[in-house]
């Protein structure tokens, strides 16, 4: 397969496994509704911020939305456009070495993404997917580094985001922008989720018309008749329009009045009775559709046949709307730019951001390709419109999503993402049309405001003094068993949990007492006698703690592994 090539690539390509683990700090004064609801923004560098959450979310996410710097080239710093920030410049210092000075900004692009990415990837369900937005600057480096992290064989498309046309273009106004989509595991993706569909516009306009029109009218001549005035006062560009075809409501939903005859012709010819007149009723010149009576006979029992006043006419087959409501994901999605921009100005009563995604766009993709239970994951959160699109499903059809946002910027992660946050899921006044105050409810939830603390270790290697048992304890279990910690330790039990029949200990900040060596930090007979059993009665169990002072023999007999903190705590 053919590969990607740049200046420091060999710098960064095994980068995001040195990085250190860092403690995460919450900001009550930052957060926000309900801080149960599992929802997290972080400030800070998204590699750093990214590694100190891996041991509690990899492998958990459903869905990875991230829309990295475009790098356009315009080397004044402005969000989401360039690699020449402050913040990345000292990183690719630290990162790659006097050979950053030299670099290209595409160079400095490509290994400012590759680490991210390499981490992203390891956040990634087996059936999850992660999309990114790009424009033409850097879409075709990104699938290149997709290729190579992901695997091609794992590429699942590239969606066309089509935006306003821009008149100042010299050549061709680009009006569009890239989002390409990956699988982590494109083969299992087929297994469990199967196809993704969303719901056609306009759907749910005429379902709330249908509903007031039942209540409405007990005729179903009159129901008919009133369905389709509805449709008669729309705006031909009303998305419902192209849907008035289903003009008919009975007891189980809206539907139009299909054709009941075989294609093509030379279809069955039986006697099918009228139920109200008892006498064959007219047949379609092409024969029925059903080649077998009693097949149609099925569908009159069921209520899918309609019938004309008397056998005169030839019947109908309900096709109903719920039937087709949905269709499958399009590859070109319609969204303004300057749309978004103004939702975002009615929230904050001002351009407080530029170029920000579309709530709208972002919640239908989240809807098709992640269930309504799903971890999401923006690590170049920006002004926050993938979890406003998250708190806005959940709000619309009770699903439980929770998001993860990264944000390097103190000041945007502080002024507009918190507070924007805030204010959707609190509500918020904005002005209408008419320049009148207009209540916009709030959306629920809430989330976390937290910021990066010390390294798990300090410069000696040794645990930080400021580390706590459940911090240590998450590192401990993802290290041994690549998977995030079962529940947040209590520190009341040395017993971590148990992975594929393997029990996890660890002996900390003495959680066996200190009436032990080392506040029961070390492991000794009395220690091992004492351990929590192992929750299955057998199996493997693996201690880590400061010191061991158990022979070989010994810790056979109590069925123990002993690692010594911080000399076997992985970091990698």
């Amino acid at each position: 397969m053919p590969t990607l090539d740049w200046i420091g690539k060999a710098a960064v390509t095994g980068h995001h496994r040195s990085v250190p683990y860092h403690l995460l700090r919450c900001e009550r004064e930052l957060s926000a509704g309900d801080p149960g609801s599992g929802n997290l923004l972080i400030q800070g560098d998204n590699l750093l911020a990214l590694k100190a959450l891996l041991p509690y979310y990899a492998g958990q996410v459903k869905c990875i939305y991230i829309d990295p710097p475009y790098n356009t080239g315009n080397e004044k710093w402005v969000y989401n456009d360039a690699v020449n920030s402050p913040e990345i410049r000292k990183w690719l210092g630290k990162a790659v070495g006097a050979e950053a000075e030299d670099l290209s900004r595409h160079d400095k692009w490509l290994c400012m993404m590759y680490p991210r990415l390499a981490l992203l990837k390891d956040f990634l369900a087996i059936d999850g997917v992660i999309l990114i937005s790009l424009d033409d600057n850097e879409a075709h480096h990104g699938r290149c580094l997709c290729d190579e992290i992901l695997g091609a064989r794992n590429f699942i498309g590239t969606f066309v985001w089509e935006g306003a046309l821009k008149n100042d273009s010299r050549f061709i106004s680009v009006s569009h922008d890239y989002v390409l989509c990956y699988g982590r595991s494109l083969d299992l993706l087929k297994d469990r989720r199967g196809r993704w569909r969303i719901k056609k516009e306009g759907i749910e306009d005429i379902y709330a018309a249908a509903e007031a029109i039942r209540r409405q009218c007990g005729d179903p001549a009159a129901r008919n008749a009133a369905l389709k005035r509805w449709y008669a006062q729309l705006d031909k560009t009303h998305p419902a329009w192209r849907h008035r075809h289903y003009n008919c409501i009975d007891e189980v939903g809206v539907y139009f009045r299909g054709d009941i005859s075989w294609p093509g012709g030379g279809g069955p010819s039986y006697d099918i009775l009228h139920p109200a007149t008892g006498r064959p009723v007219a047949k379609p010149k092409r024969g029925w559709v059903f080649a077998k009576k009693e097949t149609f006979l099925g569908q009159v029992r069921q209520n899918r046949v309609d019938f004309g006043p008397d056998e005169a006419q030839v019947p109908k087959l309900k096709r109903y709307l719920h039937e087709t409501e949905d269709h499958v994901l399009p590859s070109v999605l319609y969204a303004d730019r300057r749309a978004a921009r103004q939702k975002l100005r009615a929230v904050m009563r001002g351009d407080v951001f530029d170029n920000p995604k579309d709530v709208d766009v972002l919640a239908m993709l989240l809807e098709a390709v992640a269930d309504p239970n799903a971890m999401v994951l923006d690590s170049f959160a920006g002004s926050g419109s993938t979890a406003h699109a998250v708190l806005a499903l959940n709000k619309s059809d009770g699903g439980n999503r929770r998001f993860i946002l990264v944000e390097m910027e103190e000041s945007i992660a502080r002024s507009v993402t918190a507070q924007r946050l805030t204010k959707a899921i609190r509500g918020y006044t904005r002005q209408s049309a008419g320049g009148k105050a207009e209540e916009v409810p709030g959306l629920g939830g809430g989330f976390r405001y937290c910021t990066l603390g010390p390294p798990l270790f300090d410069a000696a290697g040794n645990i930080a003094c400021e580390v706590s048992f459940p911090d240590l304890a998450a590192h401990v279990f993802f290290t041994e068993t690549g998977s995030p910690i079962p529940a947040r330790a209590s520190g009341k039990t040395p017993l971590l949990g148990v992975h594929q029949g393997k029990a996890v200990y660890l002996l900390f900040n003495g959680v066996m007492g200190d009436r032990r060596p080392g506040g029961g930090n070390v492991l000794t007979h009395a220690v091992a006698h004492d351990l929590p059993g192992h929750p299955a009665a057998k199996g493997p169990r693996v201690v880590y703690g400061e010191a061991c002072r158990l022979g070989p023999k010994s810790l056979d007999h109590y069925g123990i592994t002993f690692r010594q903190i911080p000399y076997e705590l992985k970091v990698d």
